[in-house]
């Protein structure tokens, strides 16, 4: 039986990791799943990617079983292991459409890794968030440091991170890292999604690259980029359909 699997709904696909026992525990049908899904996402009918789970867990990071073996590994094949994550947390990152993580019990470990490299979080309220490598003896992977960092003050992420202490989703939700609390995460993000379906498609995921290089960008560098991006977006049909909406008092009807 798969431990992960993709439903399609509308305009939205779900990622659903599927691996209760373990509490969603990373596995690589979970791997493959992410990979079909960005695949599948270049489709202009997607217009956004829910990232769920089944189990009332979203994802405790890696099976320490399966890192026990890789001990065994040359140093290049443990590399290689690594970087597989790495590229999914790349690519959810750079998926054409906005993603959005809707966060049943709680994240730990690269599973945190990969709800903050979803675009927007939904929690439920007894969520938790743990950085819970340092018990285990190993360090953060799968941009962690980096994620957190860029969204928290050095001494809450050292906390988070030294200590694996846990972080309660209200807590997360008044520093804005996360979008929503709700009871029913998944019925949220579906909301959301909806939402996304309706709007301008090629300009959502203009703008998801301009947030994304902003990080790394100086700001003449990103004002050259919001430049160009602005010069092309103007004749789009995109613009042309939303500029007559608004001037109209209209909805503005995307294709």
């Amino acid at each position: 039986m798969s431990l992960a699997r993709i439903e399609q709904q509308g305009a939205t696909l779900v990622i659903v990791n599927a691996n209760p026992t373990k509490r969603g525990a990373l596995s690589s049908d979970l791997y493959t799943v992410i990979s079909q899904a960005l695949e599948r996402a270049i489709d202009p009918s997607i217009r956004a990617i829910i990232f769920a789970s089944e189990g009332g867990f979203f994802c405790s990071g890696g099976d320490l079983n399966t890192l026990r073996e890789r001990s065994g590994l040359s140093l290049e094949e443990r590399r290689a292991k690594v970087q597989e994550l790495h590229d999914l947390v790349i690519g959810l990152r750079n998926a054409p459409v906005p993603i959005i993580a809707a966060i049943e019990g709680g994240a730990a470990g690269a599973g945190l890794s990969l709800a903050l490299a979803c675009d927007m979080i939904i929690a439920a309220p007894s969520a938790t968030f743990t950085a819970s490598y340092v018990k285990a003896g190993v360090v953060p992977d799968a941009g962690l440091t980096s994620a957190l960092t860029r969204m928290l003050p050095r001494q809450m992420v050292s906390e988070m991170c030294l200590l694996a202490r846990s972080v309660t989703a209200e807590r997360l939700a008044d520093l804005g890292v996360i979008n929503a609390i709700d009871t029913d995460p998944l019925s949220h993000a579906h909301a959301i999604a909806e939402s996304f379906a309706k709007g301008p498609r090629k300009t959502q995921g203009t703008i998801k690259e301009l947030i994304g290089s902003a990080y790394e960008n100086s700001e003449v560098q990103q004002l050259d980029a919001e430049r160009e991006a602005m010069i092309r977006a103007v004749v789009d049909t995109e613009a042309k359909i939303g500029i007559a909406a608004f001037l109209n008092k209209e909805k503005p009807d995307y294709p």
